[in-house]
């Protein structure tokens, strides 16, 4: 894989060429931003940018004003290799509080092992409806110790709008959920999303993780996608490695949260 070639590529057609989420939010491009504003249940935040310091922070304090005008708390999803150097500094000068640092790695679908190898008692469950997304948004709480109910409600949304672009499987021990995962595809690029990959701690290291990648690169292959892509923890890192997926760069997410 051409690293250098695929990060690019992630940039246009992920971040510069972004579609909304879903049908109620919107894509908006000024201030030398792409931003992504929608209701309360929605990811708003800023999606790409390319400032200089000449013009950043002006830009950050607009992009402050925008979101709270809305009464939003936002995201700016902050890349390695954004620009300028000291963008991170000043976004902690303006009042945004970063989020522990991901890597976002990527790899062709057609390198990845599709076979769904799952422990002895583990069943898988598509989640298809509220029921079953409750089992997911279980599994989030135990994995992750936060109550994430937007993800639950974006992937419901968007599993009514265009069920071809989303998915996700709940792993089960007996009526137990202990691990899940979704998939969001993006038509109109390259790209398939990885998201929520979690195990509650007394099933971690038994092969559920790696199982549910294999499910998802399966979907991905039956559905035409190219590239899965990932923004991996530190503990989700070793085993995507392990299962072909390299690294193109970090990303920290800088929350802003109106006072």
């Amino acid at each position: 894989m051409n690293q250098d070639m695929v990060l690019a590529l992630f940039d246009r057609q992920m971040r510069q060429d972004a579609r909304p989420d879903n049908a109620g939010a919107l894509i908006e491009r000024a201030d030398g931003v792409v931003r992504q504003v929608g209701s309360g249940d929605d990811w708003n935040g800023v999606l790409w940018s390319d400032l200089d310091e000449a013009g950043a922070d002006a830009a950050i304090a607009a992009q402050v004003r925008r979101f709270t005008a809305a009464g939003r708390e936002f995201e700016w999803k902050l890349y390695a290799h954004d620009r300028p150097a000291d963008l991170p500094a000043r976004l902690r000068a303006a009042g945004f509080a970063p989020e522990p640092e991901e890597t976002v790695m990527v790899a062709e679908v057609t390198d990845v092992s599709t076979a769904v190898d799952l422990p002895d008692g583990i069943r898988l469950q598509p989640v298809t409806d509220a029921a079953s997304a409750k089992l997911m948004a279980e599994v989030h709480r135990s994995a992750f110790g936060v109550d994430r109910p937007e993800i639950v409600a974006g992937f419901l949304a968007r599993l009514a709008e265009a069920p071809e672009t989303a998915a996700a499987v709940v792993a089960m021990a007996g009526d137990v959920p202990v691990s899940a995962a979704r998939m969001e595809i993006y038509p109109g690029t390259d790209f398939v999303g990885l998201w929520g990959g979690g195990t509650v701690p007394e099933w971690r290291g038994r092969g559920i993780y790696r199982a549910l990648v294999a499910f998802r690169a399966r979907l991905a292959a039956e559905r035409g996608c190219r590239y899965l892509q990932v923004d991996a923890s530190d503990q989700s890192r070793p085993i995507l490695l392990r299962l072909g997926f390299v690294p193109l760069t970090t990303t920290t997410p800088y929350v802003y949260r109106p006072r």
